[in-house]
């Protein structure tokens, strides 16, 4: 019996030691996952996962199903990590002007603002918002990468308010007139409000130990038909031709999305 106590006593220093060294788990700090749901019309679909460990997250985005070409070019997809606010994605309920697109305003007091920019390479801050150029390009693509996050995204992911959302609908689907669906974003009256609207959305949902999340935000929007357009790359920025008539030239652009 005294040897077993005499052991035990070095072992239990030993440990203490070992977790004193170890670096402390931020709040933050684990994996978080959402299945996107999907908003004005779109018939696409998305997942994420983000494995975070204190400012560094690998993120790792799949995407189908969305608005995929116009005038053979590929449609830009910017996608954010959105936070400060309820942590929630919107529903039909929210389109307050009654235009028939909930848009980035009216979807904003549920999600917040843009924190982070799920660009596909370089630099991930809110000034990337509408970088068309860095956004995921077509239909299907995936973003697989690690990326630094900013001291309000890891607040975000603490207090379970971030909120995924992937914009960019399709005209043939969002179920509104082309005057509506080309008419100018509050974002930039540059960019049509189509362009700019959220498609997909889901709020974040850290794991339990030894566990991963399953399911994501039910948005309970409706699929819907609607117009056609027509839009078409051009180096950083793309066309958007209407079915209507009217043509918009779209540029690269910083903005709330």
């Amino acid at each position: 019996m005294n040897k077993m106590r005499f052991l035990a006593v070095p072992a239990l220093a030993i440990s203490a030691v070992a977790l004193a060294g170890s670096p402390a788990m931020a709040a933050h700090d684990g994996t978080y996952s959402s299945t996107l749901g999907q908003l004005n019309g779109t018939t696409g679909t998305g997942t994420i996962t983000l494995d975070v460990a204190g400012d560094q997250a690998t993120v790792n985005l799949q995407v189908s199903g969305l608005a995929q070409t116009f005038m053979d070019a590929p449609y830009p997809h910017v996608q954010h990590i959105h936070g400060g606010a309820q942590g929630v994605c919107p529903t039909p309920a929210n389109d307050a002007n009654g235009d028939g697109i909930v848009n980035v305003a009216e979807g904003a007091p549920g999600y917040g603002d843009i924190l982070t920019t799920l660009t596909t390479s370089g630099a991930t801050t809110p000034a990337e918002g509408l970088n068309l150029a860095l956004g995921g390009q077509g239909g299907t693509y995936s973003i697989n990468r690690t990326i630094t996050l900013d001291d309000a995204t890891q607040k975000s992911l603490a207090a379970g308010t971030a909120v995924v959302v992937v914009h960019g609908l399709d005209p043939a689907t969002a179920g509104v007139p082309a005057e509506v669906f080309s008419s100018p974003s509050e974002l930039n009256p540059d960019l049509p409000l189509g362009a700019t609207s959220p498609a997909l959305c889901g709020t974040l949902v850290k794991a339990q130990m030894g566990a991963m999340p399953y399911g994501g935000a039910d948005t309970g929007v409706a699929q819907e038909t609607g117009s056609n357009a027509g839009m078409v790359a051009l180096g950083g920025g793309l066309v958007l031709a209407v079915a209507a008539g009217g043509t918009f030239a779209v540029r690269r652009s910083s903005a709330r999305a």
